[in-house]
């Protein structure tokens, strides 16, 4: 499995209004890729609470590619719809699980 982790600093005023957008949108449509064995939206805790992080879970790199193409390792995903909340490029870092609770 390969966990992916999508971040993104979200323009102030903008952050509950994308974060409603991730979880009624993005978060169902990753969620039918073949291979996506589900995903969550993280908003930071912070004072500014600007920080939001989406983590997918990949059944393996062949599922990945599928869904971002041959630059998956470095190729962050975005809909048009949420550029306008964005205050730079999301990044994105792959993982995988070395031990669990």
């Amino acid at each position: 499995m390969i966990i992916r982790i999508w971040a993104g600093q979200i323009m102030t005023g903008h952050v509950d209004e994308f974060c409603d957008l991730l979880v009624a949108e993005a978060i169902p449509q990753i969620g039918q890729v073949d291979g996506c064995l589900g995903g969550e939206v993280l908003r930071s805790l912070t004072d500014d609470g600007h920080r939001v992080l989406v983590i997918t879970r990949w059944r393996d790199e062949e599922a990945l590619r599928g869904y971002a193409g041959p630059m998956w390792r470095i190729r962050p995903i975005w809909a048009e719809g949420e550029l306008r909340h964005l205050a730079h490029p999301p990044e994105v870092t792959h993982y995988t699980s070395v031990a669990t609770a």
